[in-house]
C-alpha cells in the first residue's frame, strides 16, 4: 500500500484552519459538526449584530421608525433578489464542484474553476448593479422614496458576488472558518457605518429620514469591502498550500476553459432559484400585500406601511437569526454530499442526510420555540410594545422552523445533483403561495403572508423529503427516538420561558425596554438551561454532538 504524498496531509498553522485534503480520516458527522459550528457561529453572530443595531436605530428615527423599517424592507427585498441573481448561485456551485475535483485528486482543476468563476461573478455583478441602479424608478413601483435606497444598494452588488464566490471556494475544501470570520467582519463594518450615519443624520443634523435610510442601506457596500479583505488575507495566507496541492494533483483532466464556464453555469443556474426562494416569497408579499389590503380594508397608507413593517422587517429581522441556524448547516452539507455522490456512496449520503436533519432539529426547534416564548419582551426591546407586532413575531418564530428545514433539505438536493427537481418542487410551492395569498391576507391581514409562506414551504419540504427518502433513504427509525426527545425538551423549554414572561409581566411594566431586557435574559437563560440539562442528562446531546459534550457534563456536574 503506497503512502500518500506528504503535501496531501493536513497541516496546522497557528490561528488558522489548514486547507484540508478530502482524504482526511474523520467521519462525515464530525466534519458536519465542525463545519456547522463555524458557519453557525459566523451566521448567528452576524445575525445578532444585524438585529442589535435596530434598538438604537429605531430610537433615533423616533416616530418615523415604522416608515423607515418599511422603506428598508422594500429596498432590501428587491436588492436581495438582484444580489442572488448577481451571485448566480456560483458560490454554492463552486463549493460543490471544487469538492468534487478535490475528491478525485484534481485540485488544479478546482482552482482553475475558481479563477474562471471570478471573471463570471465580476461580470454578473456589474450587469446586475447597472440594472438595479438605472432600473430603480421602475422597480420602486411608484414609491419615490425607494429609488435612492436602490441606488445606494447597487454598489454592494458590485463586490458581494466576488466575496461570495471566494467563500464558496474555501467551503469546497471544507474550510468554514474564512467564511464565518469574513461574514462577521462584513456585518460588523456594516452595522458600525449604519449606526454612525443614522446618528449623525437624525440626531446631530436633524436631517431627512429617507437620507438616513439610504446611508443605512449603503452600509452593505462598506460591509462587503470589510468581508472581502478578510478573504483576501486568508487566500494569501494559504496560497503556497494551494500551489502545492495543485502541483501534486493527478492532472489527468484537461478541461477547456469553455467547458469550465459551461460547467459553472449549469451547476449555478438552479442555485439562483433555490437560493432566492425566501426572497421570492418576500417579493410576492411586497408587490401584493398593499394592493390586497387597500382592496379589502379601508386603512390609511401609514397603517398599512406599519403592518407591512411588522412582518416584512420587524419580525423577519429577528426570525432570520433562527433561520440562519439552518443556513449554516445547509452550507456545510453541500460539499460533503458532493464528495459522497462522486464516490457513488448511497450509504454515506443516507447517513449525511439523517445527521443533517438531526442536527437541524436539535438546534432549530428549541431556538424557534424559545423565540416564540419571549416574543413580547423581544418585540418591545427591539421596537416597542405592540400586541399585533408580538403576535406576528410569535407566529413567525413557528414558521421559521419550516423555512430552516427548507434551507437544509434544498441544499441537500443540490449536493446530490438533484437541482432541477428541487426547482420544480419550489415552483409548486410558489403556486401554493400565490393561490393562498389573497384569501389569507383578506381574512387575517398582516398574518396572512406569514401563513401563506409557511404553507408554501411546507408543501415544498414535504415533496423534497419524500423524494430523498425514495431515492437515498432517510433513517427515520434512527431519528424517531432523538426527535421525540428534542420535541419534548423543546416544549418544556417553551413552557418554562413562557411562564417566566407571563409571571414577570403580572408585576412589571410591559412598555419598558429595560424591563424587556431583564425578562428576555431571565426567560432565555432558564429555558436554555432546562434544554441543556435535559439533553445532557438523558445523553441526547451525545447522540447529536458526540463525546465532546462530556466536558460540559462534568463542568455542570451532571451524572
Amino acid at each position: 500500500m503506497s503512502e500518500e504524498p506528504q503535501n496531501n496531509q493536513q497541516t496546522t498553522s497557528a490561528g488558522f484552519q489548514p486547507l484540508r485534503n478530502t482524504n482526511k480520516e474523520s467521519s462525515s458527522k464530525d466534519k458536519m459538526i465542525e463545519g456547522s459550528a463555524w458557519m453557525t457561529a459566523g451566521s448567528i453572530f452576524s445575525r445578532i449584530l444585524g438585529a442589535i443595531y435596530i434598538i438604537p436605530w429605531v430610537i433615533w428615527f423616533g416616530s418615523m421608525s415604522d416608515n423607515a423599517n418599511a422603506l428598508f424592507a422594500k429596498g432590501y427585498n428587491i436588492y436581495s433578489f438582484f444580489l442572488i441573481a448577481a451571485i448566480a448561485g456560483i458560490p454554492s456551485a463552486i463549493a460543490k464542484q471544487v469538492a468534487h475535483y478535490n475528491t478525485i485528486n484534481e485540485f488544479a482543476v478546482g482552482q482553475r474553476l475558481y479563477k474562471r468563476g471570478l471573471l463570471l461573478s465580476g461580470a454578473t455583478g456589474i450587469i446586475c448593479a447597472l440594472i438595479l441602479y438605472f432600473g430603480a424608478p421602475v422597480l420602486s413601483s411608484g414609491d419615490v422614496n425607494v429609488i435612492p435606497i436602490l441606488h445606494s444598494l447597487a454598489w454592494a452588488v458590485l463586490v458581494i458576488p466576488t466575496m461570495s464566490l471566494t467563500r464558496g471556494f474555501f467551503q469546497g475544501y471544507q474550510e468554514m472558518a474564512p467564511s464565518a470570520i469574513s461574514q462577521f467582519v462584513e456585518q460588523l463594518a456594516r452595522v458600525v457605518y449604519m449606526l454612525v450615519t443614522a446618528f449623525l443624520i437624525m440626531k446631530v443634523q436633524h436631517g431627512n429620514w429617507v437620507s438616513a435610510v439610504s446611508q443605512s442601506t449603503f452600509a452593505a457596500f462598506i460591509g462587503a469591502i470589510g468581508g472581502m479583505l478578510v478573504l483576501v488575507f486568508y487566500y494569501l495566507r494559504h496560497r503556497s498550500r494551494l500551489r502545492e496541492l495543485a502541483q501534486n494533483s493527478k492532472q489527468e483532466l484537461a478541461i477547456p476553459t469553455k467547458q469550465l464556464y459551461k460547467e459553472i453555469i449549469a451547476q449555478a443556474t438552479p442555485f439562483i432559484i433555490i437560493g432566492s426562494a425566501i426572497t421570492i416569497f418576500q417579493l410576492i408579499d411586497q408587490y401584493s400585500f398593499f394592493s390586497i389590503m387597500n382592496h379589502v380594508f379601508n386603512y390609511s397608507t401609514s397603517l398599512v406601511n406599519t403592518l407591512y413593517a411588522d412582518f416584512a422587517f420587524n419580525s423577519n429581522k429577528l426570525v432570520m437569526i433562527v433561520v440562519s441556524l439552518g443556513s449554516a448547516m445547509a452550507i456545510t452539507a453541500v460539499p460533503m454530499l458532493s464528495e459522497a455522490k462522486t464516490r457513488g456512496d448511497k450509504r454515506e449520503i443516507n447517513s449525511q442526510i439523517t445527521d443533517a436533519l438531526l442536527l437541524f432539529a436539535f438546534f432549530m426547534i428549541p431556538a424557534a420555540l424559545g423565540m416564540a416564548a419571549v416574543a413580547q419582551p423581544l418585540n418591545t426591546l427591539f421596537y416597542h410594545y405592540d400586541v399585533v407586532g408580538t403576535s406576528i413575531l410569535e407566529v413567525s418564530a413557528y414558521v421559521s422552523v419550516i423555512l430552516g428545514l427548507f434551507t437544509v433539505i434544498s441544499a441537500i438536493m443540490q449536493g446530490v445533483s438533484e437541482n432541477v427537481r428541487a426547482v420544480a418542487y419550489f415552483a409548486i410551492g410558489v403556486v401554493v403561495k400565490l393561490v393562498l395569498q389573497y384569501p389569507l391576507v383578506a381574512y387575517l391581514g398582516a398574518m396572512g403572508p406569514i401563513l401563506s409562506t409557511g404553507i408554501g414551504f411546507c408543501v415544498v419540504s414535504w415533496l423534497i423529503l419524500r423524494h430523498l427518502n425514495q431515492e437515498y433513504g432517510i433513517g427515520f427509525k434512527r431519528m424517531s427516538k432523538p426527535i421525540s426527545g428534542i420535541l419534548g425538551f423543546s416544549l418544556l423549554t417553551f413552557i418554562v420561558a413562557f411562564a417566566v414572561v407571563r409571571l414577570a409581566y403580572l408585576f412589571l411594566d410591559p412598555y419598558s425596554k429595560m424591563i424587556a431586557v431583564v425578562v428576555c435574559v431571565l426567560a432565555a437563560c432558564l429555558g436554555g438551561f432546562v434544554y441543556l440539562y435535559a439533553t445532557l442528562k438523558t445523553r441526547l446531546a451525545d447522540v447529536m454532538l458526540g463525546s465532546r459534550v462530556e466536558r460540559i457534563r462534568r463542568l455542570l456536574r451532571i451524572h
